[in-house]
């Protein structure tokens, strides 16, 4: 789905006229939030969420967090719906056996990192994880659903797009009022260069009632890799765009961005058409490490991929909050019997 564009202006005639189908789909969210079961599974669950529909960092937040927990000494877990796949689970993911139309790709990407589990019933697929050995979940998106009992909840946003118009589906581009949701966070990292944290704050500062934390989205290259390499393109993830400037920035030469639908199928297909453009202008053809997980296995080693990993500006906030969180979940040592 590409998003309109008038979810990112001021309100006007679309957003109005759609008003009433927004307030239908708000009270339908609180009201699933309203009906939550809540279930406690035992272990810390750290939910990653946000209130856009389409990319704000999610999945490299999910992976820092992964990162942190494993350095405190944790056996962490990635719990996702599995967006885009066919399984309905609970299944543990295995990139040397599912490919992105059986779990999705975000799934995909965070089983490099941990061990990674899908599934429709995030109750059920919580107790797998567990019982395969987790002594932490992190789940990736669900910051509208109350199955589970977060907590530690983690609202992401993306400081160039913030929250658009400020406008519910189909109105807009968020899952919930802006009030609603900032209500239920416990932690808000905001992504982006400085200036745009502060313009998002200066509209929204108001609504926001939890500690926040600064991050940036980081490639893991230089520009001596990159620097004057001529490429073609391509991605599909929430905001196309971001991946080009950041290739851009690394000084490669683009001499064809294309953006795809977010989670859009890659096939052989369109790959040969990619593939003869960039024959033709002598380039070579790169995508991001979401998109990547969707190729053809026949097509991994010729695509060139740019990971990137989310960098807190004061790391320390997010170890504080973990470790604080993980204390609650120490258990508690008998006291010896007093002497008489």
């Amino acid at each position: 789905m590409r998003q309109p564009a008038f979810w990112h202006q001021p309100p006007g005639l679309a957003a109005g006229l759609l008003s009433p189908l927004a307030a239908v789909y708000a009270i339908g969210v609180r009201r699933s939030l309203a009906a939550g079961a809540s279930h406690r599974p035992g272990i810390p669950v750290i939910c990653v969420g946000n209130l856009n529909v389409g990319g704000t960092g999610k999945t490299p937040t999910a992976i820092a967090l992964g990162q942190h927990l494993h350095e405190l000494g944790r056996r962490p877990h990635f719990v996702s719906r599995g967006f885009g796949g066919r399984k309905v689970g609970p299944d543990r993911v295995d990139p040397d056996r599912d490919n992105a139309a059986e779990v999705g790709d975000e799934p995909l990407l965070l089983a490099s990192f941990a061990p990674t589990w899908i599934g429709r019933d995030r109750q059920a697929v919580a107790r797998a994880a567990k019982s395969a050995g987790a002594d932490s979940i992190i789940l990736d998106d669900g910051f509208q659903n109350a199955s589970l009992h977060y907590d530690l909840s983690i609202l992401v946003i993306d400081a160039v797009n913030g929250f658009g118009n400020g406008r519910v589906l189909p109105a807009g581009p968020l899952r919930e009022r802006p009030v609603e949701g900032l209500s239920r966070a416990d932690l808000v990292i905001i992504i982006g260069a400085q200036k745009d944290r502060e313009r998002f704050l200066e509209r929204w500062g108001g609504s926001v009632h939890c500690p926040t934390a600064d991050a940036r989205i980081v490639p893991l290259a230089t520009g001596e890799q990159w620097s004057g390499m001529h490429v073609v393109a391509f991605a599909g993830i929430g905001h196309p765009q971001k991946f080009f400037h950041t290739l851009r920035s690394l000084g490669a030469e683009i001499v064809r961005a294309i953006p795809l639908a977010d989670h859009q199928p890659i096939n052989a297909r369109l790959l040969l058409r990619l593939q003869a453009l960039a024959r033709s202008r002598n380039a070579a053809l790169v995508t991001t490490e979401k998109d990547a997980v969707r190729l053809p296995d026949a097509w991994r080693a010729r695509v060139l991929t740019l990971p990137v990993r989310l960098q807190f500006t004061d790391p320390e906030i997010i170890a504080d909050r973990l470790q604080g969180l993980l204390q609650r979940f120490q258990p508690v040592t008998p006291s010896a019997p007093h002497p008489e």
